[in-house]
């Protein structure tokens, strides 16, 4: 399997069984302050596990061009979206909830289509639609069924908004997936787990008890939660946005909901009605659509000198100004010249061309 692709799918594994588990503990803390600790046990643990692969402490590799796009990313994926994921899980079932975060894979490509100009094709756009309608046909009876009505709009609503986030945050990490992997994704951690707790406090009633802090066997879970299905999952999905492109990986990405939605159906007993078999058919169809493509063409790549991890592939063929002990793969400032050929390819940082 394409490494990359591998990268893609772990990314969607991780995310998709933290779902259901942090439906578990919604309750356990406000969801502003559940959001900040999930983010804070991502943060602490890449910042850590980069700290020990490097043995001290390395600069970042952002060029100050870059700052905005990780700052904008952080903010709509990291404060914006766990809050409304969280708010809207105390109101929709975990199955349901899962499913719905399929449209997090459409927003995605349509903001990398339309806004960043990635390219599309027709079966890509086919499997959009599939996912779409697979959203449309689970949420019909689920808005007639959810005690309350209002309650029920209100999460689904909620879970929309943070896809809408999330899919903003995957299109402004993508300008910033070359760097290194584990600090983007330890950024984002600590920046955003700091932010969402100290709100927490700030904006909790007096004597409502709404930022209470859990009690310390019950953080350190949530935090461990954090950092498999958010920090892991998150180093996994930049390093497949640096080889897949935005839309791609968000297609791969989109396998999430359906392990959480069997999770929740077995951890937590939640009944699988019709609707829900038929939402996935339709999302496992688009899916499919998306793992099957196939796109080859004679392309140009323009010159252009950059900074990232990569192997002496066909694209990466230059020597050294340094001693170079061969290990792949490395990272180190080089340019690129002119050239045009044709193989499979995905809109990766080699691969931004017009079509």
């Amino acid at each position: 399997m394409n490494r990359d692709v591998a990268n893609a799918l772990g990314a969607a594994l991780l995310f998709g069984a933290s779902t259901p588990v942090a439906k578990l503990l919604v309750g356990q803390a406000s969801p502003w302050l559940l959001a900040g600790l999930l983010y804070l046990g991502s943060g602490l643990g890449l910042a850590l596990a980069r700290l020990l692969r490097d043995g001290c402490w390395r600069p970042s590799g952002l060029a100050r061009g870059e700052w905005p796009w990780l700052l904008g990313a952080i903010a709509f994926g990291g404060v914006l979206g766990p809050v409304a994921l969280m708010a809207g899980l105390a109101h929709t079932g975990a199955a349901t909830a899962s499913l719905l975060l399929n449209l997090e894979a459409v927003l995605t490509a349509l903001i990398a289509w339309l806004v960043f100009r990635e390219n599309a094709d027709r079966r890509v756009v086919l499997g959009m639609a599939a996912i779409v309608a697979g959203g449309l046909v689970l949420a019909w009876p689920q808005g007639r069924a959810v005690a309350g009505g209002a309650s029920g709009a209100f999460g689904m609503a909620a879970i929309v908004l943070a896809c809408l986030c999330w899919a903003i945050d995957n299109n402004l990490t993508r300008k910033v997936a070359a760097t290194d992997a584990l600090f983007v994704a330890a950024s984002k951690g600590l920046i955003a787990g700091t932010v969402n707790c100290a709100l927490a406090f700030a904006v909790a009633g007096a004597g409502d008890g709404g930022a209470a802090l859990p009690g310390a066997g019950t953080a350190l879970l949530i935090m461990a939660v954090g950092l498999l299905g958010y920090g892991a999952s998150l180093v996994l999905f930049v390093l497949a946005l640096r080889g897949l492109g935005t839309a791609r990986t968000g297609a791969y990405f989109s396998i999430a909901p359906f392990v959480g939605a069997l999770v929740s159906i077995a951890l937590l007993g939640e009944p699988a009605t019709p609707a829900f078999w038929v939402a996935c058919a339709l999302m496992g169809w688009g899916v499919w659509l998306h793992l099957t493509e196939h796109h080859e063409h004679l392309h140009t790549h323009e010159p252009v000198a950059h900074t990232h991890p990569h192997r002496h592939d066909e694209h990466h063929q230059h020597v050294h100004d340094f001693a170079w002990d061969g290990r792949e793969p490395h990272s180190h400032p080089h340019r690129h010249a002119a050239l045009t050929h044709k193989h499979p390819h995905y809109p990766d940082i080699h691969h931004q061309h017009a079509h």
